[in-house]
């Protein structure tokens, strides 16, 4: 059943590669509009891409992650009947972009008259066989066949601006690919270490704070809705929903005796169940189940999102989604993440911080800060959340033209990255 599939999604990703580029017709915007925002796809060999997902039902550590291909990555609906709801997996996202990407309404046959360069390379899943099967003492050679196709294959591409020009989309925190290259053993892959692909913008689940190549973009959640009235609906919804819980904390881990703020918020909550709710997600059981976390988060004013073993939390954007208030525990969960998305200079606007030095080892209870926030506050912070809405969802390939005049979390993206490579390329003392 897996071959068939694989098949299919490659003869639909080829034909419609074709169809967008020769299509004078489905162009939605004028030569003048698209003006500083011409994309050409890179044309990949098809191991770098589609022939990944050929065993998708045998790479180490996932049981199978087939199902989560459906619907150009957005996974399996929810349910038949579902029009906006899927199982998506965050890692699909190098998918998703790739499908979005070819709807692109500025794209480009001419590289030379591009102003971005986009590389369709599956790059997480790619990383599995290094990060976890039978190549994983070979993990510094991550990505060296990609770059030497890049430089080899029309090298004009390439030379042009020195890679400066080219996006990448990475399924997975950019820890997974960064270990230096003269580590002969240690975590990751190093991808994001080499120096032919130092000059690329890396669109990444997770950035580190200090890497220029990298910019987090919002983890995809399993709203995907395809025209503008299903996601006025939802905002109907969102909007009349009874926030009849103060704070709620989605998530697994903290059951250990050390201190640690997923053990905190566990004990305040043990503690004050009329203020707290806990929707138990160990294990992963939430990770492909929207309706075991979307209702709850639907009826609490506050959703907690403390770090784990990483900064960043999908939970985060699963609880905007709902029009439930983040409350962020260090910077790193968001802050200095998703800037193209949620500006830095906004976040009092729609979040709360609550350091968590001073909930671990000082004793400050969560509840005693959210609930010294005026309820007037409060609302005004949720209608800033469902304002940000847009800018932080994914809406469904071949979506309705209404809804593509709302700028999506791809959108931003797309936006965010021309104009960082325009900054560079206009810029002086280019890397090459």
């Amino acid at each position: 059943m897996v071959q068939p599939f694989v098949n299919l999604v490659s003869t639909i990703i080829s034909v419609l590669f074709v169809f967008f580029l020769l299509t004078d017709s489905l162009v939605a915007e004028t030569a003048q509009q698209c003006n500083g925002r011409w994309v050409h796809i890179r044309r990949l060999p098809p191991r770098f891409n589609m022939d990944l997902l050929h065993n998708c039902s045998e790479y180490p550590v996932w049981d199978d992650f087939c199902p989560y291909l459906a619907n150009h990555g957005l996974g399996q609906k929810t349910h038949n009947r579902s029009e906006s709801w899927y199982r998506t997996d965050a890692s699909m996202i190098e998918i998703m972009f790739y499908r979005r990407f070819l709807e692109y309404s500025c794209l480009t046959q001419d590289p030379a008259a591009a102003d971005a360069v986009f590389v369709p390379y599956f790059a997480g899943i790619d990383s599995l066989r290094y990060l976890y099967g039978p190549d994983v003492n070979s993990s510094a050679e991550h990505g060296i066949e990609l770059a030497d196709f890049l430089r080899s294959d029309s090298p004009e591409i390439w030379r042009r601006h020195h890679g400066h020009d080219h996006i990448f989309v990475m399924g997975r925190p950019a820890w997974d690919f960064c270990r230096p290259l003269s580590w002969s053993e240690g975590w990751g892959t190093s991808i994001l270490e080499l120096p032919e692909l130092l000059n690329v913008t890396a669109m990444i689940l997770e950035s580190r704070a200090w890497a220029w190549q990298e910019q987090a973009v919002p983890h995809p959640t399993s709203f995907h809705p395809a025209s503008i009235g299903r996601l006025q609906s939802w905002v109907g919804r969102v909007r009349r929903s009874r926030r009849t819980t103060l704070m709620l904390f989605a998530g697994g881990g903290g059951t250990s005796q050390s201190p640690n703020i997923r053990r905190s918020i566990r004990l305040e909550c043990e503690e004050r169940p009329d203020l707290c709710s806990i929707v138990e997600c160990s294990g992963g059981v939430c990770e492909h189940d929207p309706i075991l976390y979307m209702k709850p988060m639907l009826h609490a004013k506050f959703c907690l999102q403390p770090p784990g073993d990483t900064p960043t939390r999908r939970s985060t954007f699963d609880g905007m989604i709902a029009g439930c208030i983040p409350v962020f525990f260090e910077e790193l969960s968001a802050k200095k993440q998703f800037t193209w998305h949620l500006p830095e200079d906004e976040y009092d606007r729609f979040s709360v911080f609550v350091p968590k030095d001073e909930v671990v080892w000082n004793g400050l209870n969560i509840s005693d800060v959210l609930m010294r926030i005026p309820e007037e506050q409060v609302g005004r912070m949720r209608d800033r959340v469902i304002e940000l809405m847009p800018k932080i969802m994914y809406r469904r390939h071949g979506s309705s033209p209404g809804l593509k005049r709302v700028k999506d979390a791809f959108d931003v993206a797309v936006d965010g990255a021309l104009q960082r490579i325009k900054n560079r390329i206009s810029g002086s003392g280019l890397v090459t």
